[in-house]
């Protein structure tokens, strides 16, 4: 079976609202403006200069927060387990930090079934080959 490359915002978990929120957080505990751009590897750049060590708070933020951001949807879920039982090598990309990737899967039940996170480029060159794209929830569940 071809590797897949899984969308985590648009298939598994929606980071968007809690990667907002902790923006929120963090600018009025740190009182810094946090203009940042939308694309969150352009923002972490930003961040970095900003805030220094911001990684460890988002991280904290997000264990805190995640149960109420993120829920395993049970279709998902057997979809994943059915194409990992055939052999897939799953992969999922995004644009948020790796700490909010990381709550987000666990606590969708992914994170087990997942070999490689990391943005589009990074899981593409991992998994090698031509991996199936898999950016709706639809194309998960067609996949055979």
């Amino acid at each position: 079976m071809d590797p897949l490359a899984v969308d985590l915002d648009a298939v598994l978990a929606d980071t968007q609202p809690l990667w907002h929120d902790w923006l929120e957080d963090a600018a009025r505990r740190t009182r810094v403006a946090l203009d940042v751009p939308a694309d969150r590897i352009e923002a972490a750049a930003v961040l970095d200069e900003r805030l220094g060590d911001w990684r460890p708070l988002l991280a904290l933020f997000a264990a805190d927060r995640g149960p109420l951001h993120f829920r395993p949807n049970p279709h998902t879920s057997a979809h994943l387990r059915r194409l990992q039982a055939a052999g897939a090598r799953i992969g999922v990309f995004t644009d948020a930090p790796r700490e909010l990737a990381d709550v987000a899967l666990a606590h969708v039940g992914a994170a087990r079934r997942v070999s490689v996170v990391g943005t589009l480029d990074e899981v593409l060159r991992e998994l090698g080959g031509e991996p199936v794209l898999v950016r709706s929830r639809s194309d998960l569940a067609s996949l055979k």
